[in-house]
């Protein structure tokens, strides 16, 4: 935890080159003071515990889940500072601090700040932001920044900058919701190096399409972060429905690029382009989006418009397949609105369906949340799997074909319990969220509401019905921090952790 905390705070390095370039000078000594004190904390953790042995499965998986939270604690130091700074205003005029406005001064209360962070590392987009036109570009880059590295993940950034090989790198690259399978070359760190490139590139190239459709620049560098990332933080209050319907369009194939596996990406741009219809996940991106997109517009254009935001079939079309995209990408992005709080925008079908695209996610190995694709077709598959077990004879030889794999039955037996496992983890979750929020908020919500906003957080997308802001309860903000946290860490290390904690308090009885 102490090197990924020394990696993360060049994060904050890196910030305060970004604020000067703005002439955002206030913000400078924030964003200083922030990298002294993570980078001071990470540190003291390193050499604290240096002779400690490289970590096991168990222990990695403590690593993640402890760094992902100490980091949505010490990433809310510049929303906290900024704010701060703003409001005492103690600088002299050629600092440039603006005059307070009501959306930054949130961020005084510290539990704004932690939930903004932990939104940004966990690639969720959720925001306790009203307005976000009026933050300080030094916090736009922030929260994207924050979302770029936490999509990718902060784990591959540190192994990637510090690891050497046979140094437990592989054990804490799976221990961050990766795989083995998300492996692109022999060892785990040259691995990473690579995901960087192509992650990387594929961010330039982000950045170069929505200029090339008349994005202004700095919207399309933190639009291109967020969008690659699936996070979802966006300049503008509006989200992406600030913009006309060709930037609208433009964005979309950004975010299919985020929810594609970084070992598919680097198939094809090896020239192996047949992998966007062989690999099983890529396939059903296509066919999941198509489907979902077109279902959606057709509910829409059926009565689930509750609030006539829509005229043309375009219009129908448009708001169907922008929106099933951003939510099954988990990417956040909006163009209409889903809810009001207490009012309407879409009918309960439309935003159950958008909840569905939210639970599925797309691949995994990508930047995305959810429960990933490949652990939807093995929940499928396997159970129609188990239930043609019971009328085979003992004695037959049976096999689980899942894309270009074919499991015997110890693989189908093993890869179906751990992702029925993580399923039943994730719903449990996703009840004590809803169970929590509907005794906080008030009853005027509807219900489908509150479980979308827990579904968005849980799912790392962003998305919300008009529920999450800083009016929410204070235990209801608290009940979603815990939902991105377990969401994007895909619950199983959180559970070891907690494990750990109550066997160390010893709370078993």
């Amino acid at each position: 935890m102490g090197r990924i905390l020394q990696v993360v705070s060049l994060m904050l390095v890196v910030s305060i080159v970004v604020a000067g370039i703005n002439a955002e000078f206030y913000a400078m000594p924030a964003f200083a003071i922030s990298a002294v004190i993570m980078a001071g904390v990470g540190t003291a953790l390193a050499r604290w515990f240096r002779d400690a042995p490289s970590p096991g499965k168990v222990e990695a998986m403590i690593t993640a889940a402890s760094a992902w939270g100490v980091l949505a604690f010490l990433g809310s130091l510049p929303f906290l500072l900024i704010a701060w700074t703003i409001y005492i205003n103690p600088y002299p005029a050629w600092m440039n601090t603006p005059a307070v406005d009501s959306t930054t001064d949130v961020f005084r209360d510290p539990l704004n700040g932690i939930f903004e962070s932990i939104s940004g590392y966990t690639s969720t987009g959720l925001t306790m932001a009203s307005v976000e036109d009026d933050l300080p570009r030094s916090l736009h880059w922030w929260r994207s920044f924050t979302e770029w590295i936490g999509g990718v993940g902060v784990i591959v950034l540190t192994v990637a900058i510090l690891a050497r090989p046979g140094s437990g790198s592989l054990t804490l690259f799976e221990s961050e919701a990766r795989e083995k399978k998300s492996k692109v070359m022999p060892s785990v760190v040259s691995t990473v190096k690579e995901i960087w490139k192509i992650y990387l590139g594929l961010t330039v190239a982000a950045i170069a399409l929505l200029l090339a459709v008349g994005m202004p620049l700095w919207p399309a560098i933190n639009h291109a972060m967020t969008g690659i990332a699936t996070g979802g933080f966006s300049v503008h209050g509006a989200s992406i429905g600030e913009y006309n319907a060709l930037i609208q369009y433009a964005v979309i194939p950004i975010m299919v690029a985020g929810s594609i596996a970084f070992p598919i990406h680097y198939l094809i741009l090896k020239g192996e382009v047949e992998n966007f219809y062989k690999d099983l996940q890529t396939r059903w991106i296509f066919i999941w989006f198509t489907i979902g997109s077109l279902a959606l517009t057709a509910l829409l254009l059926t009565g689930g418009d509750a609030s006539g935001q829509f005229t043309t079939l375009e219009q129908h079309f448009r708001a169907g397949l922008f929106q099933f995209v951003s939510a099954t990408s988990n990417t956040g992005f909006g163009t209409v609105a889903i809810g009001g709080g207490t009012e309407r925008a879409m009918s309960a079908g439309a935003t159950f369906l958008i909840c569905l695209g939210m639970l599925t996610g797309a691949a995994a190995g990508s930047t995305v949340g959810g429960l990933k694709l490949i652990r939807v077709a093995t929940l499928l598959k396997g159970t129609l799997w188990q239930v043609r077990g019971v009328f085979s004879p003992d004695s037959a030889i049976r096999q689980l074909k899942l894309g270009e794999r074919t499991l015997d039955e110890q693989q189908a037996e093993r890869e179906y319990t751990e992702a029925t496992v993580v399923f039943v983890l994730w719903i449990i979750f996703l009840i004590i969220g809803v169970a929590v929020m509907l005794w906080a908020l008030s009853p005027d919500h509807p219900v489908e509401y509150v479980i979308f906003d827990v579904m968005s957080a849980q799912s790392n997308v962003g998305l919300d019905a008009g529920i999450t802001g800083p009016d929410m309860p204070d235990v209801a903000k608290w009940m979603l921090i815990v939902n991105m946290w377990v969401g994007r860490l895909e619950i199983i290390p959180v559970a070891v952790l907690l494990g750990a904690v109550f066997r160390r308090l010893d709370l078993y009885t």
